[in-house]
């Protein structure tokens, strides 16, 4: 795997250093565990699904800080002494971290049949949102009534 160096964005701009960050976290290793699908299921809403086969609901942690989504999975200890002829189900620890656009917030997490499900929200602020503006004619401005003063 060929990595991207990002030295020379640093020294060329200024003010950008947390997209520099980001892009060099998503240019790192990434092992691919768990799998996972990110989907729009409407306009303004989300949902991330990762196969955590294996992993029980106390083995999983959903964390959101700041525009950072953090998932970590902590397997305990197999007590038993087992002996297995293959072995395909990964039971290791991970974290996967995903970046938050502005105003995407977590809604809920379940975890169903394998899967952990992250519904996520985008919130747009009214004031941020396209509003119409009704354009109206300034000939109807008040006009002044002169008085007739008689004397």
């Amino acid at each position: 795997m060929r990595h991207i160096d990002f030295a020379p964005l640093y020294r060329s701009t200024v003010g950008f250093d947390r997209l520099v960050n980001m892009l060099d976290h998503i240019a790192g290793d990434d092992n691919g565990f768990p799998p996972y699908n990110i989907e729009r299921v409407d306009e303004n809403e989300y949902r991330i699904s990762m196969a955590v086969a294996g992993f029980s609901q106390d083995e999983l942690n959903v964390e959101v800080k700041e525009q950072s989504l953090t998932v970590r999975g902590e397997k305990s200890a197999d007590s038993k002494d087992r002996e297995y002829l293959h072995r395909g189900i990964a039971t290791r620890s991970f974290e996967r971290r995903f970046q938050l656009a502005d105003h995407v917030e977590v809604k809920d997490a379940d975890l169903t049949d394998g899967l952990l499900n992250i519904g996520l929200v985008r919130n747009v602020p009214e004031r941020m949102k396209p509003r119409t503006v009704e354009i109206g004619s300034q000939s109807a401005a008040p006009q002044i009534e002169a008085k007739d003063v008689q004397s």
